[in-house]
């Protein structure tokens, strides 16, 4: 699921009445704490080359499988790349925080001071890539096919609408059932993608398909094997090309995805030339993997491109539904037993940083230590309820990096006896001798190398961990149904955090399946933390709810904190070229571009194998 945004609405372009007392604002743009970057009449994004030539082909990596060309379902393992076959109203730009421009639609009209709706006029020229036109009527039943039958994230995302009026055939307004919530006309310009009404007379949306979709996007689904391969060619005939928010992008006519149930496979066959570009997550490989004849002779390129997204939080996750896992200091006693010194420096080649924000590497981030004073003053009225870690700092294990440090797993087993458990018969029981044991649900096998010393430090705590591994489908239907006690997960965050919380942390989502809120985490005052972060007036309070939200949440230690990078590792055959201003908050791979006769050379070299 796309994650929102929180904005407010600038850069006006004209007024014109509405009603008495009232006036429109008729905008190229939306954006929250500035002016957006781009006036209203920009050529293009500063990391877009629009001299970029267009032409060659690319293969790409997934993994797993796939069974359908429906992305909006929670059921299902959709194919990789479909975002590229539909559009929203508006895009987004990737050097800003979140700043959304024109595509759809051709602007965007609200009232300032009403701020309880929105009007989107669409583009005359926007087109499905069937040459049928883009209408009003496809965005209202867009919005409510979604709401009824996609996936769950969009009813949190887009909860907050009230109504859906088509005007005129461009012309269509959405009513807001409150004026607090800034972000909800952004996530709907930028989120909300525009299906063909017609097109979905004659298939069902909510069931998964393989038939071909019908989209408005720059690229049309070209051919299918399914859960093997699927390929996109660039539509000659887009009609989008020339938009400013296009220019330079979208330049390789053929893009295919390769799909790998094998990590190990998977990197052989990209030293083989059977896929071109290679996002390395892996600390080891990069600094191993890449010492093969073709990157020895030039023809594979790796650079670190650093980048300035939050990093988010990767850790071992627990299913607090689960009873063992209900007791905060039972967490935090596990989470001493992940040896991230260790592992970072037999492991990673001393690669990552310690994860101890979810919103790490960035300014929404809670600084380590005593709160400062505005984040304490909003969580002061509070203390009560919560632990004095909030108020004074979390601890994070750091150990002596040999492994399994002492004074943590001593520290952890003061908290487990203060929580009741005790070591009967060399396992850990709590006080009617149930035995604390738990199953760590993955369908990443290169992580087992992560998991299994984990494991091993459980032992000596007297917990039985064991490791389950399962296919890419089994582990998302056990994920969507939270049949899980333990797994390793990543929550992604933006600069802008907005509605995209509720479907993260709130109680609502903890009681709906398929919901990202795979935690299970039902508290008031995380519940109140989100509102306060959608309805910030303002970039400093948005900056201090999320903080007092980070503190919170880890306070919890909800998850067991693993590691990040603030760099996209990326390897690739040396015929793809990049601008030399890459976006600052995304790896977006259609900025890129074919060098022809370099791709000539380098497929004879692919080819030859040697």
């Amino acid at each position: 699921m796309p994650h929102g945004r929180l904005y407010g609405l600038l850069l006006a372009l004209m007024l014109c009445p509405l009603e008495a007392g009232a006036e429109v604002i008729i905008s190229h743009a939306l954006g929250l704490d500035a002016p957006p970057r781009y006036g209203d009449n920009f050529d293009h994004f500063a990391y877009a080359d629009p001299q970029a030539p267009k032409g060659g082909s690319l293969h790409l990596s997934a993994f797993g499988t796939f069974d359908s060309l429906n992305p909006f379902l929670d059921k299902g393992t959709p194919a990789e790349g479909l975002g590229q076959v539909f559009e929203t109203l508006g895009q987004r730009s990737e050097d800003e925080a979140f700043s959304v421009y024109p595509l759809l639609a051709s602007a965007f009209e609200y009232d300032p001071q009403d701020r309880s709706w929105m009007v989107f006029d669409l583009n005359p020229q926007a087109r499905f890539s069937n040459g049928q036109a883009v209408r009003a009527a496809d965005v209202a039943y867009s919005f409510h096919a979604l709401m009824r039958d996609g996936d769950p994230g969009y009813r949190v995302m887009f909860a907050g609408v009230q109504d859906v009026q088509v005007l005129s055939p461009r012309r269509v307004r959405f009513t807001f059932r409150s004026r607090q919530d800034r972000s909800l006309p952004l996530l709907l310009a930028s989120q909300l993608p525009i299906l063909s009404a017609d097109y979905y007379q004659h298939h069902l949306f909510a069931h998964t398909t393989l038939d071909k979709p019908l989209g408005s996007g720059p690229y049309l689904v070209d051919s299918i094997d399914p859960g093997h391969q699927i390929s996109y060619l660039r539509n000659p005939h887009y009609w989008g090309a020339a938009l400013p928010v296009n220019r330079g992008l979208y330049n390789i006519d053929r893009i295919t995805y390769l799909y790998f149930r094998d990590a190990v496979v998977a990197q052989e066959a990209f030293k083989a030339g059977q896929y071109d570009l290679r996002m390395e997550n892996k600390a080891k490989n990069w600094a191993k993997l890449y010492n093969f004849p073709a990157a020895r002779q030039g023809w594979v390129r790796k650079e670190s491109l650093r980048n300035g997204n939050p990093a988010g939080m990767q850790g071992f996750v627990f299913n607090t539904r689960r009873s063992q896992f209900q007791d905060r200091r039972v967490r935090e006693a596990l989470a001493q037993a992940f040896d991230f010194e260790w592992s970072n420096r037999f492991l990673f080649y001393g690669a990552y940083r310690r994860d101890d924000s979810y919103f790490a590497n960035s300014e929404l981030a809670c600084p380590p230590g005593p709160l400062h004073t505005e984040v304490a003053r909003l969580l002061s009225p509070y203390r009560a309820q919560l632990p004095a870690s909030v108020f004074t700092g979390v601890r994070i294990p750091v150990s002596d990096g040999h492994g399994s440090d002492r004074n943590n797993l001593i520290y952890a087993q003061a908290l487990l006896k203060a929580a009741g458990y005790h070591v009967l018969n060399d396992q850990l029981v709590d006080a009617q001798g149930q035995a604390l044991r738990f199953e760590i649900l993955n369908a990443q096998p290169e992580m087992d190398r992560i998991i299994e010393p984990f494991i091993r430090n459980l032992e000596k705590l007297g917990i039985h961990a064991s490791l389950r591994n399962v296919d890419v489908s089994q582990y998302i239907n056990r994920m969507r149904k939270f049949d899980f006690d333990m797994t390793i997960s990543t929550f992604p965050q933006t600069l802008s955090p907005g509605n995209e919380q509720r479907n993260d942390w709130s109680s609502q989502a903890a009681a709906r399946p398929g919901s990202q809120n795979i935690i299970g985490i039902h508290d008031p005052l995380v519940d109140h933390l989100v509102d306060l972060i959608q309805q910030a007036p303002n970039r400093q309070a948005l900056i201090t709810a999320t903080q007092a939200l980070d503190r919170v949440l880890m306070a919890g230690w909800y998850v067991i904190p693993q590691y990040y990078v603030d760099s996209y590792r990326v390897a690739y055959w040396n015929f793809l070229r990049h601008p030399q201003v890459l976006p600052r908050y995304a790896f977006d791979i259609g900025t890129w571009w074919v060098d022809a006769p370099a791709e000539t050379l380098v497929r004879q070299r692919q080819d030859a194998g040697d």
